[in-house]
């Protein structure tokens, strides 16, 4: 089973992401003007999804890469089993959980795309 979210706020105008066989797990709205930075909202739409097509990690990497805005390094993140995947626009990484140079590869990306330091908190 892959699980994961995306920030509505981090798609790109006109952008879809819809990837076949996805299920909305829960959409939660969440204040965030305490820890948004310039270029983000105050507050944030959590998109919760999950699908139970293990082998559709790259295809759903994929949508994410190319719907994700840009600005202010937006990324989304997914697991897979034991793998963890964090995807910014136009950029994906996979790596196994707990591996800490995958994770440390991925951290530095986004701290050269503009993710704010204290957003660069996904779980393992």
């Amino acid at each position: 089973m892959i699980t994961g979210y995306v920030l509505g706020e981090s798609l790109r105008p006109g952008a879809v992401f819809a990837p076949h066989g996805l299920r909305i797990r829960k959409i939660e709205r969440v204040d965030n003007s305490v820890s948004s930075t310039a270029g983000q909202p105050d507050a944030w739409t959590f998109v919760e999804w999950e699908t139970d097509d293990d082998g559709a990690a790259g295809r759903i990497a994929e949508a994410l890469a190319d719907a994700l805005e840009p600005a202010v390094g937006w990324y989304a993140d997914f697991t897979v089993g034991e793998e963890r995947v964090v995807v910014f626009a136009g950029k994906v990484f996979r790596y196994r959980r707990g591996d800490e140079a995958g994770r440390a590869e991925a951290v530095a990306y986004g701290r050269s795309a503009g993710t704010p330091e204290h957003q660069l908190d996904w779980d393992e």
